[in-house]
């Protein structure tokens, strides 16, 4: 074995550039173009780690991994731009040690290379099937590809995760992709939203019941934990467990075993948890609406979802996807986004999220009558978005107004809003001035007065 770095990439700018980098951190490096050199060099020497590029013109580095896994040779890092969770997943069940996104930071290089030249004798992820399944979770921006590594690397274990973010991010979506990458993918994935369970039920839903336990239990009843049973139980919007749940559901975690509702057999358990929430657990922990050490029981590893407007460069990818998904699953002709639709879709706020712009996606895909989406069929949707036209073009107005040295400029951009708005309001509502004047938000004598206004404006 030497003491060299290995770097195995076909672009040569990024093999110069990231072995300067470990040379200037003191390492010796040795740069290869293709895996056919790798392989022949192995022949002579061991390097003390290799970091490859994923896909690569012929032989792809996870081929090689799989290779040096089985000699027994590592560690090894690997580094793609593109970054999904199929990708990191399969490279970390493939033996590798870490896994750097294309454009990476130089400095984070470097500490990757030292932590796993320092952790050489940490055994590696036994290999699973070369094949992953395709992921609903899609994003090409910096925080998703942060959520791919994270799921890629603790996938494999059977560390309980707490996934949090904002509601609609996708946070189901991530237990899933984690309970299919790892070894447990051929058992039962079970969730439950247990926000959405009234508590008086709740306990039955988790533990099950037995005949008699209660008014209605006609039968016995296996809860979520024995459905789960050698898989995945999800649990969403864990933050609104009540308490005496979350007593029972910490003996579980820690014991294995529960007993069900009315019931005397001690049942043992083998499941992984992952817990959601949009809420900040830690807060509730100091308000006393959540117990600390249940807490500390599932947030072993978090995985942060980043709201919508946190990764606005991913929405174009997303509303085509969702737009050509729903045509599929409701066998519907296809249909394209024009540019200029698909800019105000991206332009828009989402306070639901991945959620809100999935249905947007699915409206559209239903009602618009053409073959490409144009901004006139996006209608209310795109308020937001149709907002920052009319705001654009008053702004460009008052720049105008400004340079040429108008005055009363305030009075009158105010004075052709009202007016505006109300000749809309009377429009939509024939006349009516009462039912005009409550779609607006003011009062019916408002209404009027402003109305004289415009008039003797006019006159």
């Amino acid at each position: 074995m030497t003491d060299e770095i290995w770097i195995l990439d076909d672009d040569r700018g990024v093999r110069f550039v990231l072995a300067e980098a470990l040379r200037d951190a003191g390492l010796a490096v040795r740069e290869f173009d293709a895996v056919g050199a790798v392989r022949a060099a192995l022949r002579e020497a061991r390097p003390a780690l290799l970091l490859t590029d994923v896909r690569m013109p012929g032989e792809d580095g996870l081929g090689l991994l799989g290779e040096l896994q089985a000699q027994g040779i590592g560690p090894v890092i690997v580094m793609s731009a593109y970054t999904d969770v199929a990708t990191t997943a399969a490279a970390y069940r493939a033996g590798a040690v870490d896994y750097l996104a294309k454009p990476f930071d130089l400095d984070q290089a470097v500490a990757a290379v030292q932590r796993a030249l320092a952790s050489v004798a940490t055994p590696t992820v036994p290999a699973g099937p070369a094949l992953a399944p395709n992921h609903a979770l899609l994003g090409e921006s910096a925080p998703m590809r942060e959520v791919f590594r994270l799921i890629g690397r603790v996938a494999a274990s059977d560390l309980n995760v707490l996934v949090t973010g904002e509601t609609g991010t996708g946070k189901e979506l991530v237990a899933r992709a984690l309970h299919e990458e790892s070894a447990r993918r051929d058992k039962p994935f079970v969730a439950l939203n247990t926000a959405a369970i009234p508590s008086e039920l709740l306990e039955s839903e988790l533990f099950g019941h037995e005949a008699g336990a209660f008014t209605g239990a006609t039968r016995r009843v296996a809860g979520r934990f024995e459905q789960a049973e050698g898989g995945t139980l999800f649990l969403d919007e864990i933050g609104d467990m009540p308490l005496i749940l979350q007593t029972r559901l910490l003996r579980v975690l820690a014991g294995g075993e529960f007993y069900r509702v009315g019931g005397r057999e001690l049942i043992r358990c083998n499941v992984r948890i992952v817990a959601a929430t949009h809420q900040d657990l830690a807060a509730r922990v100091v308000a006393g609406a959540f117990r600390a050490d249940l807490m500390h029981r599932l947030d072993v590893v978090r995985i942060h979802l980043p709201a919508l407007r946190e990764r606005r460069s991913d929405i174009p990818l997303l509303a085509r996807h969702f737009l050509a998904a729903t045509a599929q699953e409701l066998k519907l002709p296809p249909k394209r986004y024009s540019k200029a639709a698909l800019k105000l879709v991206a332009q828009r706020d989402y306070p639901g999220n991945v959620r809100e712009l999935e249905n947007l996606c699915r409206r559209l895909a239903v009602i618009a009558p053409g073959s490409e989406i144009l901004p006139a069929d996006l209608g209310s949707n795109t308020d937001a978005a149709r907002g920052g036209e009319w705001t654009d073009a008053l702004r460009e107005w008052a720049a105008q107004a400004l340079a040429d040295g108008e005055a009363d400029i305030h009075a009158r951009a105010r004075a052709a809003l009202d007016q505006t708005l109300l000749q809309a309001a009377l429009q939509v509502h024939q006349g009516h001035r009462q039912n005009a004047a409550l779609a607006l938000g003011v009062g019916r004598n408002t209404l009027t007065r402003k109305l004289g206004a415009s008039r003797t404006r006019r006159g």
